[in-house]
């Protein structure tokens, strides 16, 4: 969950949400690729999770990075919750997993490069304070009571709704990591091969790079806890709807 980005004005019909999709369009010459890259720190002394506040913490982290390679900071009610270079952002998920929101670049080569360099700049900061990050689809050893919660307003609505609506909902907030990629269209026949392409291929990358085997310290039942926590997490925004495979599938 990258940090959210500003907007004016409000959504007054469907005509606009269309719309939204089709501003998206970019010549094939502009095409860019981005990266989203989560990760759990930890204290190397307890192993236990980094709380937000404290020597050893995520604030500890963030204000590091600003401090030594010059991030800005992002606040939400005085609270240092991200930060922001170029065109990078750095945010927190529920639980403290660290993100990097990666620029625009025009080939995976950059976009490769701008993660092995964020990753070296944490381990960097981790280091001086004692902690240590995994790069793990699930935590494999802590309960979601000892995950901490990042002061963030958005996470203080989505915990108790996620407990309503399916029964893996917070572990996905709290105790999961993933790595996502953000790619540019051209046009609805694009978005549409894309998408669906994407949609397709997911269970072959899901089995390809499946590490998150381990779950409350043991052995669990999948390859991928964090591919099985969103088969019930929220049914209105997950699963694939009947429709993407459709020939009349598009922006509407």
């Amino acid at each position: 969950m990258s940090i959210p980005q500003s907007a004016t004005g409000t959504v007054e019909n469907y005509s606009q949400l269309v719309q939204f999709l089709e501003d998206g369009c970019k010549c094939h010459t502009d095409w860019g690729i981005g990266t989203e890259h989560e990760k759990f720190g930890y204290d190397k002394k307890s192993f236990s999770p980094l709380p937000y506040e404290g020597e050893t913490s995520i604030f500890s982290m963030l204000s590091g990075l600003r401090d030594t390679y010059g991030w800005e900071e992002v606040k939400e009610n005085e609270k240092l919750i991200g930060l922001k270079r170029g065109g990078s952002n750095i945010s927190l998920e529920p639980g403290g997993q660290l993100e990097l929101s990666g620029a625009i670049f025009k080939n995976v080569h950059q976009t490769c490069n701008e993660v092995s360099n964020h990753l070296s700049e944490i381990k960097m900061i981790a280091d001086n304070i004692g902690a240590g990050f995994i790069g793990l689809g699930a935590s494999p050893d802590w309960s979601e009571n000892q995950m901490p919660m990042m002061p963030k307003g958005r996470y203080e609505l989505m915990t108790p709704y996620m407990r309503k609506v399916g029964k893996h909902g917070t572990k996905m907030m709290y105790r999961t990591c993933t790595v996502q990629v953000n790619l540019d269209y051209s046009d609805e026949d694009d978005m549409t091969k894309k998408f669906q392409t994407s949609i397709a291929l997911q269970p072959v990358s899901t089995a390809l790079f499946a590490n998150s085997p381990f779950l409350d310290g043991k052995p669990c039942n999948f390859l991928s806890q964090r591919a099985f926590v969103w088969t019930d997490t929220d049914k209105d925004r997950t699963g694939v709807p009947n429709n993407i495979f459709m020939d009349n599938f598009g922006y509407k």
